[in-house]
């Protein structure tokens, strides 16, 4: 039984202490239990009634750990590889209190062994000293971005989504940001310079900032997040704005539409479900799920491909939403078959029948007063063309998951051949079809203000949040065009798409980088979008007593290691890179007697002041080359990498575990600090604290990330 605490208001907080005497007045058990929803899904017959008990006793479990190991860089194998060798075959057989523990199973429909799931309780992995171990694993590689928690039928609709990188994808209701992850990772699953880029919306102002910290992590310059209502997204003009037939506006070639919802289907991690479903959320969401549907259809170019997706088992939200799309769009769209994809999903079938319940769960029939006629269920006229069985439906029992509803739209590709009466509308496609829009959306009628849809006050952000302008710098400004010298940077950088978030325009503090495409959306559409964030950090202002005080930030190097060509880019040994990564500020002095790596050494001392990099080659194929900015003083180097970064590398490269109190390179300073107690002063100190800011701000700014 899950607990819900019912604290009164005034009531005195107490921190770090625990009075059990009051316990039981202040915890009651909330029981999973819900007639109303119980009646309604038996009598729509959704599950058969042979599985009913299963279904429902599944429902009132807590949901597996599932995870997935990402896919967008080319360590995820290495990453799989170590789980799969260190730790898989520990916790294989494993006896608690009396009972074999399940072992980690990969989800049998995740491409390539990515997906995971753990059914253990928590006791055990706290107590268990394998599968805490294993926990550790997780939480560092998490920390840094290679693996990712998520509900496993979440991960379904961008997979069948089927991103590819020359893509132009629009995610309408993106928080928290776990699928729009995945669209990104699937844009650079072959380059990290794809051609296309990743839109991801929300409506409500703190979630969308809150995406940010979802997405930063994975270091896309294809990236951007908007703040808008779903409903009335707005067209985005692209680069050829000013046409011999007016402005254009940009069409996706991929659009994700996870609708907001009465969310039934996650009744296992959702207690609160369980005491507040009713018929009236679902009948109350129909028209906003619809609309947005619709204007993502509308958005959606020919050949395009759009899921539709909610987190309820509720036909009203899924299937009537559906229809009522295909009745309004004819033969413009269809329902795109997916029993080939996906192998080893368990999936039930869209469904064509089903009761309407009104909000007073009394039945009603199409006509009635109070009801929309897009409620109810299609003709037989209907059944046979909209093909609804084409929609997936997942429920709990049937692979230990929650409840989910997936539809593949497919917008039709006229353009081979055109209809006779196309060519003369043809010039007044885009101003026509977003007239044609807003009557559907007037005629609607309903208050959505409840919704997060239409929240307009700012509450208040994450420390970081910025809300300054995006101003492009010419790329021949004095400050850029040293960063172009000093590093290296040749000319197929596109060195256009530097900007700054200041309303002064001048690069003072931080450079952000953006891709091509997006640069254009943003200089053509700065009245018209609301840009929460785009880009990624790029360089960052150091020192302005060396040769360049902008060193290039960490979240940059996967787009720029392809760009440069300098003696700043120095090949080391693994003995030089464990060195680093255990200790800090290591004084050359020292390297040269140790002889560790004295090639390394020799080309870094002669280079000036300022950010290097360390290449190192793993001599594997099947593994990852490693490429990591470096700290370069007169007297000894550092390594610029957070402390979870750190911990990561050492464990996947050198197997070394940590504790997550552990800081190796902190531990060595302070050792060394009381061994040097008798000489503080002097050259030998001051060098280091230079290269300790600069060491402090990159931890910090991976970390805000």
């Amino acid at each position: 039984m899950a607990r819900r605490k019912n604290q009164k208001k005034g009531q005195k907080k107490t921190f770090g202490t625990r009075d059990d005497s009051n316990n039981q007045k202040n915890w009651t058990e909330l029981v999973k239990e819900n007639a109303k929803w119980e009646s309604y899904y038996k009598d729509l017959g959704v599950i058969p009634e042979e599985e009913w008990d299963t279904f429902k006793k599944t429902c009132q479990t807590q949901l597996p750990l599932t995870f997935r190991i990402t896919g967008s860089r080319k360590h995820a194998k290495e990453v799989l590889q170590l789980f799969q060798e260190n730790h898989l075959p520990n916790l294989t057989n494993v006896v608690w209190e009396g009972e074999t523990v399940k072992p980690p199973m990969a989800l049998p429909w995740y491409p390539q062994n990515l997906g995971w799931q753990l059914d253990v309780s928590k006791s055990v992995i706290r107590k268990n000293e394998q599968f805490s171990r294993m926990q550790r694993f997780l939480v560092v590689e998490n920390a840094v971005g290679n693996i990712s928690r998520q509900e496993a039928v979440s991960m379904i609709p961008p997979i069948v989504l089927d991103v590819k990188p020359e893509h132009y994808v629009l995610d309408m209701c993106a928080a928290p940001g776990s699928k729009t992850a995945q669209l990104i990772e699937a844009l650079h699953a072959e380059s990290d310079e794809p051609s296309g880029f990743v839109i991801a919306n929300d409506a409500d102002y703190k979630r969308s900032h809150m995406l940010v910290h979802q997405l930063k992590r994975l270091n896309s310059a294809n990236l951007m997040v908007v703040n808008h209502d779903a409903q009335f997204f707005p067209r985005i003009k692209t680069a050829n704005a000013s046409g011999p037939v007016g402005p254009q506006f940009l069409k996706f070639d991929r659009i994700l539409c996870d609708v907001p919802c009465s969310g039934d289907g996650t009744m296992r991690k959702n207690v609160n479900v369980w005491k507040d479903w009713n018929t009236g959320s679902g009948l109350g969401l129909h028209i906003v799920q619809f609309n947005i549907l619709d204007r993502g259809l509308n958005l959606l170019k020919e050949g395009g491909k759009l899921v539709y997706s909610t987190c309820s088992m509720n036909p009203i939200e899924n299937e009537a939403v559906v229809a009522a799309a295909l009745r309004k769009w004819g033969d413009k769209i269809r329902l795109v078959n997916c029993d080939d994809q996906l192998p080893g999903l368990v999936r039930s079938k869209g469904i064509t029948q089903w009761k309407v319940y009104d909000k007073q769960f009394e039945i009603r029939e199409k006509g009635h007063e109070n009801c929309l006629d897009s409620w109810f269920p299609p003709s037989a006229e209907e059944v046979e063309k909209f093909n609804l069985d084409r929609c997936m439906r997942v429920y709990p029992h049937q692979q230990n998951t929650g409840g989910f509803f997936i539809t593949v739209f497919e917008k039709i590709d006229t353009t081979s051949t055109p209809p006779p009466a196309a060519t003369a509308t043809a010039t007044a496609t885009a101003n026509e079809e977003e007239q044609a829009q807003e009557p559907e959306l007037k005629k609607a009628k309903v208050d959505t203000s409840s919704t997060a849809s239409h929240i307009q006050k700012k509450e208040k952000l994450p420390r970081d949040a910025n809300e300054e302008p995006f101003v492009f710098v010419d790329p021949n400004h004095p400050q850029l065009a040293k960063c172009w010298s000093f590093y290296g940077i040749d000319d197929k950088f596109d060195k256009s798409s530097c900007l700054v978030r200041n309303a002064t325009g001048e690069p003072t503090r931080t450079i952000y980088h953006v891709a091509t495409p997006l640069k254009q959306l943003i200089v053509n559409n700065e009245d018209r979008l609301k840009i929460v964030y785009s880009g990624v950090k790029l360089f960052v202002s150091q020192r302005s007593d060396i040769d360049c005080s902008w060193r290039i930030q960490s979240e940059s190097l996967p787009i720029m290691k392809q760009h440069m060509h300098s003696d700043r880019i120095v090949p080391g040994n693994m003995e030089m890179l464990k060195k680093l990564l255990t200790e800090a500020f290591p004084r050359y002095d020292d390297l040269i007697a140790e002889n560790v790596d004295p090639e390394f050494v020799s080309k870094t001392q002669k280079l000036s002041a300022g950010c290097t990099f360390i290449k190192v080659d793993r001599n594997d194929p099947s593994k990852e080359d490693l490429f990591l900015p470096i700290w370069n003083g007169s007297k000894c180097i550092n390594l610029m990498v957070c402390k979870e970064d750190a911990h990561e590398l050492l464990y996947r490269i050198f197997g070394i575990e940590t504790t997550s109190k552990q800081n190796p390179k902190a531990e060595h300073m302070a050792k060394k600090a009381q061994e040097e107690s008798a000489n503080t002063e002097g050259e030998s100190e001051k060098e280091p604290t230079v290269g300790t800011e600069a060491e402090t701000e990159a931890e910090a700014d991976v970390k805000t990330e």
